[in-house]
């Protein structure tokens, strides 16, 4: 069975190195777009792909059967339509535009026409998530992950990630939603609250480069969310940590990989997890493969973007006053 026609949207999005391998080896690249064709020429020549400035002038190449939507958040609704009207499969990087209404237009005119879609929300199902679950459905979970400092986005070539008008936000916007996906999904529940602090007091950027989340669920499940782009340049790339309390016990996980288990009985068990989430993209891609003839089953959907999304966009407006970046 040949590989399928794919297009790659607004390929010099930093993600995109992580996928590259898994897209040669799984699809055939018949185009790749950016703002700036000079940024992706070395990723057009190992594809053996044309490259176009205006991304318009690859949705109607003949026989597509896939396409990946990167590139700032704000053109990411246009790009996720004009697919939608053609009848192909896309895979989105979130949060799919600056606004929950503009990703629930999007869902909506996806599930109108049939048309599959998928989100890179990468950390479902990898180390980290496995290992929290061995605690069973969380009462309480705590999960801190930060990045490098926002300097990382203009030496990348994603100034734009800087823009809150491109980007919609910060640090919450762009690495929250891992987060606050594995809560809801670990308790099978949605966000019924939310409290939030956003700040921007270390780097005194146009967007927060730390933010923290208080979720809670209809039923009391609670999980504290902290976000940033407070991280010093490092080979070490990042910090993170997470815990979670559940009916079977504490499960907790540092920054360096160390987890422990600790069950009812009182017995603890101890390994070294990868924490590294950037080696999680090559294997989703290539789920996205596997699945792509049925919709891509199992693989997370745009209703639980939106889910996901719904409290971050809620702490934004509730920062803002509701008035940020268009949101009503």
């Amino acid at each position: 069975m040949g590989k399928t026609r794919t297009i790659i949207l607004g390929a010099s999005h930093w993600h995109v190195p992580l996928c590259a391998r898994a897209i040669a080896e799984e699809h055939q690249v018949v185009g790749i777009s950016d703002g700036d064709v000079s940024r992706v020429r070395g990723l057009a020549e190992a594809w053996g792909a044309p490259v176009e400035a205006d991304w318009r002038r690859l949705v109607d190449l003949p026989d597509l059967g896939l396409a990946y939507v990167f590139g700032p958040h704000s053109g990411m609704a246009e790009k996720c339509f004009a697919l939608i009207e053609r009848g192909i499969p896309f895979v989105v990087e979130k949060p799919l535009g600056t606004s929950l209404a503009e990703l629930s237009r999007v869902r909506k005119a996806a599930e109108a026409a049939g048309v599959p879609a998928t989100v890179p929300l990468v950390q479902r199902g990898g180390p980290v998530d496995r290992w929290l679950a061995k605690a069973g459905r969380p009462a309480y979970q705590r999960m801190s992950f930060i990045a490098g400092p926002p300097s990382r986005y203009l030496d990348s070539g994603n100034s734009w990630m800087l823009d809150p008008a491109a980007a919609g936000g910060g640090c919450l916007a762009n690495l929250g939603p891992h987060f606050v996906d594995l809560f809801l999904r670990a308790c099978d529940e949605s966000a019924e609250s939310v409290d939030s602090r956003l700040s921007s007091i270390l780097h005194g950027g146009a967007v927060e480069d730390h933010a923290s989340l208080i979720i809670t669920t209809p039923g009391g499940r609670e999980a504290i969310v902290e976000v940033g782009y407070a991280f010093p340049g490092s080979p070490l790339k990042r910090y993170c940590s997470y815990t979670s309390a559940g009916a079977a016990g504490f499960a907790a996980i540092s920054s360096d990989g160390s987890a422990t288990f600790t069950a009812l009985d009182g017995t603890t068990e101890s390994a070294v997890i990868e924490v590294d989430s950037d080696p999680l993209y090559d294997p989703f891609v290539r789920r996205v493969a596997q699945t792509l003839e049925d919709g891509f089953g199992g693989l997370p959907t745009l209703a639980q973007l939106e889910d996901v999304m719904r409290p971050i966009w809620q702490a934004y407006d509730d920062q803002h006053g509701g008035k940020e970046n268009g949101r009503p």
